[in-house]
């Protein structure tokens, strides 16, 4: 079996632990683009442009379903992806947790990137599953591209501006990037101030799901390991990112069997 994730870069490295810990024998396919990011401050023309290239090269791998893990080419490209995929392979797109997340009632925090901070998209999510929840929206400045980067001052600089910007009485943070659940404690620790640490709210647990159901495989955490691992950056097949080391999550694929 086989699942593939598309990101402008290293977003993805979120959604396969989860994959994994339900079926540790799937095959993963990740296709970044790290000549095209960030796809943030790009028209929505480009971004499809650029994540249609990135499916298309996934596709060639036939995988049983294919994840858009990355929040800003979901929001662009997911119809142009869909059409051009379905129904041969099921194709799952990332949404904020704006729904969950609210569900307490207690202030929201919706950490963004700038780009998506304030879209058409995000405010109906909001107004759809805000759920009656103060929300606030925070845009997110230079947080994707030190995560990508891997600089942890750049990534300290980069939470710290955004918890500033988040209130105070925050009990809850949507997580509306996939790169910043690579960084969660250190958003947790920053947003905490003097009390106690927000909830935090990912995509990629939900989204692995989804991609397994949609994809008609059954969850097996007792399955064997040995799931083995195809990188295409801008298409063609290399190494995951030497910046992938700096995290856990990209740690756990390095030791991977690539697939002939």
């Amino acid at each position: 079996m086989k699942i593939a994730l598309l990101d402008s870069g290293m977003g993805l490295l979120a959604a396969p632990p989860p994959v994994r810990r339900a079926r540790p024998d799937a095959d993963l396919v990740l296709s970044t683009d790290p000549e095209g990011m960030p796809w943030g401050p790009r028209t929505a023309e480009e971004i499809t442009e650029r994540a249609l290239g990135c499916a298309r090269a996934a596709a060639e791998h036939r995988p049983q379903a294919l994840v858009v893990a990355c929040n800003t080419a979901s929001v662009h490209a997911l119809p142009a992806i869909r059409a051009a995929l379905e129904p041969g392979i099921p194709v799952v797109g990332t949404v904020p947790a704006v729904k969950p997340a609210a569900a307490a009632r207690v202030p929201v925090a919706v950490w963004a990137t700038p780009a998506t901070t304030g879209s058409p998209y995000q405010r109906r999510l909001i107004e759809e599953f805000g759920n009656g929840a103060p929300i606030t929206e925070v845009p997110c400045h230079g947080l994707a591209d030190a995560v990508e980067s891997g600089d942890e001052e750049l990534i300290q600089a980069a939470v710290a501006a955004a918890a500033a910007r988040t209130p105070e009485d925050t009990g809850s943070v949507v997580l509306g990037c996939t790169h910043y659940e690579l960084v969660a404690s250190r958003i947790r620790e920053a947003v905490r101030g003097a009390g106690a640490p927000p909830a935090l709210y990912g995509s990629a647990q939900p989204v692995a799901a989804q991609a397994l159901r949609r994809a008609g495989i059954e969850p097996a955490p007792e399955a064997p390991a040995g799931g083995g691992l195809t990188v295409l950056l801008s298409g063609r097949k290399a190494q995951l990112p030497a910046a992938a080391s700096a995290y856990a999550e990209g740690r756990s694929l390095l030791g991977a069997t690539p697939v002939r």
